[in-house]
Protein backbone atom coordinates (compact mmCIF):
# COMPACT_ATOMS: atom_id res chain seq x y z
CA UNK A 1 0.00 0.00 0.00
CA UNK A 2 1.34 3.43 -0.97
CA UNK A 3 2.27 5.89 1.74
CA UNK A 4 0.41 9.21 1.86
CA UNK A 5 3.58 11.09 0.86
CA UNK A 6 4.05 8.81 -2.17
CA UNK A 7 0.42 9.33 -3.20
CA UNK A 8 0.73 13.10 -2.80
CA UNK A 9 3.96 13.07 -4.80
CA UNK A 10 2.33 11.07 -7.59
CA UNK A 11 -0.69 13.38 -7.61
CA UNK A 12 1.57 16.44 -7.85
CA UNK A 13 3.57 14.88 -10.67
CA UNK A 14 0.39 14.00 -12.57
CA UNK A 15 -0.91 17.57 -12.11
CA UNK A 16 2.35 18.95 -13.49
CA UNK A 17 2.24 16.53 -16.43
CA UNK A 18 -1.35 17.54 -17.21
CA UNK A 19 -0.35 21.21 -17.20
CA UNK A 20 2.61 20.41 -19.46
CA UNK A 21 0.39 18.50 -21.90
CA UNK A 22 -2.08 21.38 -22.07
CA UNK A 23 0.73 23.85 -22.79
CA UNK A 24 0.69 27.58 -22.38
CA UNK A 25 3.10 27.85 -19.48
CA UNK A 26 6.08 29.02 -21.54
CA UNK A 27 4.61 29.36 -25.02
CA UNK A 28 1.40 29.44 -27.05
CA UNK A 29 -0.98 26.52 -26.67
CA UNK A 30 -1.98 24.17 -29.46
CA UNK A 31 -5.44 25.71 -29.41
CA UNK A 32 -4.01 29.22 -29.86
CA UNK A 33 -1.78 28.09 -32.71
CA UNK A 34 -4.66 26.61 -34.74
CA UNK A 35 -7.48 28.99 -33.75
CA UNK A 36 -8.98 30.96 -36.63
CA UNK A 37 -6.32 29.71 -39.03
CA UNK A 38 -7.50 31.11 -42.38
CA UNK A 39 -8.76 28.41 -44.72
CA UNK A 40 -6.86 29.83 -47.69
CA UNK A 41 -3.49 29.45 -45.90
CA UNK A 42 -3.89 25.94 -44.46
CA UNK A 43 -2.22 24.28 -47.46
CA UNK A 44 0.41 26.98 -48.10
CA UNK A 45 4.06 25.97 -47.75
CA UNK A 46 5.99 29.19 -47.06
CA UNK A 47 9.32 29.66 -48.82
CA UNK A 48 12.10 28.02 -46.84
CA UNK A 49 9.81 25.71 -44.86
CA UNK A 50 9.14 22.07 -45.72
CA UNK A 51 5.52 21.82 -44.53
CA UNK A 52 2.13 23.51 -44.64
CA UNK A 53 0.02 24.14 -41.55
CA UNK A 54 -2.17 21.21 -42.62
CA UNK A 55 0.81 18.86 -42.70
CA UNK A 56 1.98 20.04 -39.27
CA UNK A 57 -1.49 19.66 -37.80
CA UNK A 58 -1.95 16.17 -39.21
CA UNK A 59 1.55 15.17 -38.10
CA UNK A 60 0.67 16.25 -34.56
CA UNK A 61 -2.59 14.30 -34.69
CA UNK A 62 -1.06 11.14 -36.14
CA UNK A 63 1.90 11.14 -33.75
CA UNK A 64 -0.16 11.83 -30.64
CA UNK A 65 -2.59 9.04 -31.59
CA UNK A 66 0.33 6.69 -32.15
CA UNK A 67 1.75 7.49 -28.71
CA UNK A 68 -1.71 7.01 -27.16
CA UNK A 69 -2.09 3.66 -28.94
CA UNK A 70 1.39 2.66 -27.78
CA UNK A 71 0.60 3.63 -24.18
CA UNK A 72 -2.81 1.92 -24.08
CA UNK A 73 -2.95 -0.45 -27.03
CA UNK A 74 -6.35 -1.07 -28.56
CA UNK A 75 -7.73 -4.59 -28.76
CA UNK A 76 -5.33 -6.54 -30.92
CA UNK A 77 -2.25 -4.78 -29.58
CA UNK A 78 -0.14 -1.90 -30.76
CA UNK A 79 0.46 -1.65 -34.51
CA UNK A 80 3.46 0.54 -35.32
CA UNK A 81 3.28 3.14 -38.06
CA UNK A 82 5.89 3.22 -40.81
CA UNK A 83 8.53 5.83 -40.05
CA UNK A 84 8.62 8.50 -41.36
CA UNK A 85 6.09 8.13 -44.20
CA UNK A 86 3.18 7.12 -41.97
CA UNK A 87 3.54 10.16 -39.74
CA UNK A 88 3.22 12.86 -42.40
CA UNK A 89 0.42 13.55 -44.89
CA UNK A 90 1.71 13.68 -48.44
CA UNK A 91 -0.52 16.52 -49.58
CA UNK A 92 0.11 20.08 -48.39
CA UNK A 93 -3.63 20.74 -48.77
CA UNK A 94 -6.35 19.41 -46.48
CA UNK A 95 -8.42 16.81 -48.37
CA UNK A 96 -11.70 18.59 -47.58
CA UNK A 97 -13.12 21.74 -46.02
CA UNK A 98 -14.04 19.70 -42.93
CA UNK A 99 -10.64 17.99 -42.50
CA UNK A 100 -8.97 20.82 -40.57
CA UNK A 101 -11.67 21.05 -37.90
CA UNK A 102 -11.88 17.26 -37.63
CA UNK A 103 -8.12 16.99 -37.11
CA UNK A 104 -8.10 19.76 -34.47
CA UNK A 105 -10.97 18.01 -32.65
CA UNK A 106 -9.15 14.65 -32.75
CA UNK A 107 -6.00 16.19 -31.25
CA UNK A 108 -8.09 17.52 -28.36
CA UNK A 109 -10.01 14.28 -27.91
CA UNK A 110 -6.87 12.13 -27.92
CA UNK A 111 -5.11 14.47 -25.48
CA UNK A 112 -8.11 14.16 -23.12
CA UNK A 113 -7.95 10.37 -23.43
CA UNK A 114 -4.24 10.40 -22.61
CA UNK A 115 -4.90 12.72 -19.65
CA UNK A 116 -7.48 10.23 -18.32
CA UNK A 117 -4.90 7.45 -18.69
CA UNK A 118 -2.41 9.47 -16.63
CA UNK A 119 -5.03 10.35 -14.02
CA UNK A 120 -6.18 6.81 -13.26
CA UNK A 121 -5.59 6.11 -9.57
CA UNK A 122 -3.77 2.87 -10.39
CA UNK A 123 -1.63 4.33 -13.20
CA UNK A 124 2.02 3.45 -12.66
CA UNK A 125 4.03 6.19 -14.34
CA UNK A 126 7.33 4.34 -14.00
CA UNK A 127 6.49 0.74 -14.84
CA UNK A 128 7.89 -0.25 -18.24
CA UNK A 129 5.28 -1.43 -20.72
CA UNK A 130 5.37 -5.17 -21.53
CA UNK A 131 5.92 -4.14 -25.17
CA UNK A 132 8.48 -1.72 -26.54
CA UNK A 133 11.96 -1.16 -25.22
CA UNK A 134 11.48 0.01 -21.65
CA UNK A 135 9.13 2.95 -22.30
CA UNK A 136 6.69 3.89 -19.57
CA UNK A 137 3.72 6.23 -19.14
CA UNK A 138 5.87 9.07 -17.79
CA UNK A 139 8.17 8.92 -20.80
CA UNK A 140 5.23 8.92 -23.22
CA UNK A 141 3.60 11.93 -21.48
CA UNK A 142 6.86 13.85 -21.74
CA UNK A 143 7.21 12.79 -25.37
CA UNK A 144 3.74 14.09 -26.28
CA UNK A 145 4.38 17.39 -24.50
CA UNK A 146 7.81 17.87 -26.07
CA UNK A 147 6.67 16.92 -29.56
CA UNK A 148 3.58 19.12 -29.40
CA UNK A 149 5.51 22.13 -28.10
CA UNK A 150 8.05 21.79 -30.93
CA UNK A 151 5.40 21.71 -33.65
CA UNK A 152 3.24 24.41 -32.04
CA UNK A 153 6.33 26.61 -32.34
CA UNK A 154 6.53 25.71 -36.02
CA UNK A 155 2.85 26.57 -36.50
CA UNK A 156 3.42 29.97 -34.88
CA UNK A 157 6.45 30.60 -37.10
CA UNK A 158 4.46 29.55 -40.16
CA UNK A 159 1.66 31.95 -39.18
CA UNK A 160 4.16 34.77 -38.75
CA UNK A 161 5.72 34.09 -42.14
CA UNK A 162 2.26 34.18 -43.70
CA UNK A 163 1.42 37.40 -41.83
CA UNK A 164 -1.51 35.87 -39.94
CA UNK A 165 -0.24 35.81 -36.34
CA UNK A 166 -0.73 39.47 -35.45
CA UNK A 167 1.02 41.12 -32.53
CA UNK A 168 1.10 38.06 -30.31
Amino acid sequence: MAKASETNGKNELVEQLLALLRGGQAHATFEEAVKDFPTEYRGTVPQGLPYSAWQLLEHLRITQRDILDFSAPPTGGYQPIEWPAGYWPKSAEPPSAHAWDASVAEVGKDRETFEKLLSKPDADLYKPFRWGEGQNLLREALLIADHTAYHVGELILLRRLLGIWGNK
